[in-house]
């Protein structure tokens, strides 16, 4: 009944997706963060809500312009559980902000599968993600993807190659411009440096043993289901599918290399991770087990409210 809801795109899911996401910005302030409300800050959080909510959409538009899924809404759904799930992810606008930059990039770089404006494409995607690493420095990892995209394609056009790194130095001059005129500085403006922290010992607590272990255990089972799936697809359609996974894996190294483990850095995990999860649910036969893979993902965020 629960995967029935979510199996077709319907504007009551977008509802569901909104509400959650409200939900999620609302126990972090209050069980979380407990900062007095002042106008300032309402209007702060309204705008990160609407933001967030926003990137939302982009996955889904992501999703459905690519066939990422079968027409279905689980991605978005399952996205904006884990949020509520580790409502941590919103306590840091700057990644908040990169992820939205990220899901931009995320957007050139599938959208490569029409072969059309390539060299646009290529730009827009480093563009992009040079303009997340200004947020949040390890966001840059995701440059990675352009490469892997390319050699998906087998493109041997030396310009195809190039243009992802002049994306980069045009953020790179513009910033600097900005740092000169603004601060008459060259590099003041600069406020994500590459710092690096292997001290997981924030994530010795109940609810992030139970998140990682969710995400862990039911993203690993849902990967290998996924990979057996991308030989049954389109041969056009692979790479982008592809891209998807090294996103999860480059996610994952974000979370290894960031510098301050507070919880938010687990956001730039949740777009590759839902789009997999969403097929893995969509390709499972057994419909009672569908129903419970779902509820266990719906269930524990709620549970975790109560600890």
């Amino acid at each position: 009944m629960i995967t029935s809801i979510f199996n077709k795109s319907k504007p009551i899911n977008f509802t569901i997706v909104f509400f959650i996401t409200l939900l999620a910005f609302i126990t972090l302030n209050v069980k979380y963060v407990k900062a007095p409300i002042t106008g300032s800050f309402f209007l702060t959080q309204s705008f990160l809500f609407f933001v967030c909510f926003f990137s939302i959409l982009v996955l889904s538009f992501i999703v459905g312009k690519n066939s990422l899924t079968q027409r279905s809404n689980y991605e978005i759904v399952l996205y904006s559980l884990f949020l509520l799930a580790l409502p941590q992810t919103l306590s840091n606008p700057d990644i908040i902000y990169a992820n939205f930059f990220v899901l931009l990039g995320y957007r050139r770089i599938i959208s490569l599968r029409s072969q059309t404006n390539v060299k646009k494409k290529l730009f827009d995607a480093a563009f992009w993600l040079a303009i997340a690493a200004l947020f949040y420095f390890w966001s840059i990892l995701f440059f990675v993807l352009i490469i892997v995209t390319l050699v998906l394609y087998t493109d041997n056009n030396i310009r195809h190659w190039l243009i992802p790194f002049s994306g980069l130095l045009t953020v790179f001059l513009i910033t600097i411009s900005i740092s000169i005129i603004c601060y008459d500085s060259y590099f003041e403006i600069f406020n994500s440096l590459p710092e690096v922290s292997y001290n997981f010992s924030n994530y010795n607590s109940l609810q992030y043993v139970v998140i990682i272990t969710m995400l862990f255990s039911f993203g690993s089972w849902a990967s290998i289901f996924y990979i057996k799936n991308i030989k049954q697809k389109k041969k056009a359609f692979r790479p982008s599918y592809y891209v998807v996974l090294f996103a999860v894996i480059l996610g994952f190294l974000i979370i290894v290399f960031a510098p301050n483990k507070n919880g938010s850095e687990f956001l730039f995990l949740f777009s590759p991770l839902a789009i997999i999860m969403a097929n893995y649910i969509e390709i499972v036969q057994e419909k009672w087990f569908k129903e419970l893979f779902l509820l266990v993902i719906i269930i524990v965020p709620f549970v975790i409210l109560l600890l």
